[in-house]
């Protein structure tokens, strides 16, 4: 089972970014889903920097396995997860 999560529609909003982050997180959780994909598209390369600093946060580092940059599509990212 994957969780997707395409952020091209609130790609200029910071905190509905970080709210949409949370969420598919806490789903992911709930669910015990083993991967998550995140879409934040090609652009500028903003959006990515934006979630992977989100990634990044002692609070979240710890709740997921590894990230995956895909190597075919710039715009996407993979998140692994281990459940116990």
């Amino acid at each position: 089972m994957k969780l997707t999560l395409d952020l091209h529609d609130i790609y200029n909003r910071g905190g509905e970014i970080d709210r949409a982050l949370q969420r598919i997180f806490d789903e992911a959780a709930a669910k015990k889903a083993p991967l998550i994909e995140i879409i934040p598209g090609k652009g500028s390369g903003q959006l990515k920097k934006h979630v992977l600093r989100f990634l990044d946060r002692k609070d979240i580092r710890p709740l997921y396995h590894r990230v995956e940059k895909d190597s075919k599509n710039f715009g996407r990212l993979f998140v692994h997860f281990r459940w116990k």
